[in-house]
């Protein structure tokens, strides 16, 4: 049980919780790690739960005990309500490195787009320079340097992605904004004539898995791979698609009002955080998945309106 054996740190989340489901699904054991088990457990449910286990991703002893017996840990974890992210978010990774060191697993992160400045890097592979214009994203530019410089002691995998939509993704621009519970409106953050990448959480998930899977002398001591998801030529496509999931092809649209944020932007808070990933809604990024079609073949693909479908559902 050993070699099957995964951590994944930020289970309550989005992409974390796609992953969970992936690997149990392919009968993995999965750890889990959170702050309150018991409440976790609670709202997973009985059926193809994980392991629950109390810790705290900013303790190191709590997350290297975790780690023990596993081969990989899924590092998918946020501060709690994303408070303090330039301070907390490092100091979790140096944590999750060093529990990968003591059990000798990989390293699996759920990487961004925001590592680039989409005004000059329209596509991205694994050697596109990475010249962040934001904070959030010089962050994540030292995530992945640290990843890089403990290998090959510390094998690591980075999946890029475009903007996560689908069950469990509470925290995103589909959730947030185009799609906000009750739907009376879509509010689209889009510019006219640009296009976006997302991607659906379960066909994330399945690529992860697969990857891991994978025969570790396939895969580079710190692989980077890009997973294109739905590229979409502009963000109609998406408004259409949420429209005929819905059943409501009246469903009003509304601008997202960045006038408000920019004006609001210097005082901090949300309207600073939006504003700084405002260039990746115009200007249209698209993620090479050469690498990843290189070791998967044709990955799993879920039509738009399928996907859409199962985001919108309760």
């Amino acid at each position: 049980m050993t070699m099957r054996t995964v951590l994944v740190l930020g289970a309550t989340g989005g992409v974390g919780g796609a992953v969970t489901r992936a690997m149990l699904a392919r009968g993995w054991r999965v750890t889990a790690l959170a702050r309150d088990p018991a409440r976790s457990a609670k709202a997973w449910g009985l059926s193809d739960a994980p392991d629950w286990r109390s810790g705290d991703a900013m303790n190191r002893a709590e997350v290297v005990g975790a780690a023990e017996g596993a081969s990989v840990i899924v590092h998918a974890v946020n501060p709690a309500g994303y408070r303090g992210w330039d301070r907390l978010v490092l100091p979790m990774l140096d944590n999750t490195l060093a529990a990968a060191r003591a059990a000798g697993a990989r390293v699996v992160l759920p990487g961004t787009i925001y590592n680039y400045d989409p005004a000059t890097a329209s596509t991205i592979d694994e050697t596109t320079p990475q010249r962040p214009r934001g904070r959030k994203g010089a962050i994540r530019v030292e995530m992945e340097r640290r990843l890089a410089e403990a290998a090959p002691e510390v094998r690591s995998l980075i999946v890029r992605a475009g903007d996560f939509f689908g069950p469990g993704a509470g925290q995103s621009w589909f959730a947030q904004a185009l799609a906000k519970r009750p739907l009376t409106r879509i509010v689209n953050p889009g510019t006219p004539g640009v296009g976006h990448a997302f991607a659906f959480l379960p066909d994330l998930a399945e690529v992860i898995a697969r990857l891991i899977e994978l025969p570790s002398d396939r895969l580079l001591p710190c692989e980077r791979l890009q997973f294109p998801g739905h590229d979409l030529s502009e963000m109609g496509e998406m408004v259409a698609a949420i429209r005929r999931a819905s059943g409501r092809p009246d469903l009003p649209e509304r601008r997202f009002p960045w006038g408000v944020m920019r004006a609001l932007a210097p005082f901090g808070g949300f309207p600073h955080e939006v504003m700084e990933v405002r260039p990746f809604w115009t200007h249209p990024v698209r993620l090479d998945e050469r690498r990843l079609t290189e070791l998967l073949g044709d990955g799993p693909c879920t039509s738009l309106d399928a996907a859409v479908a199962a985001a919108l559902r309760p």
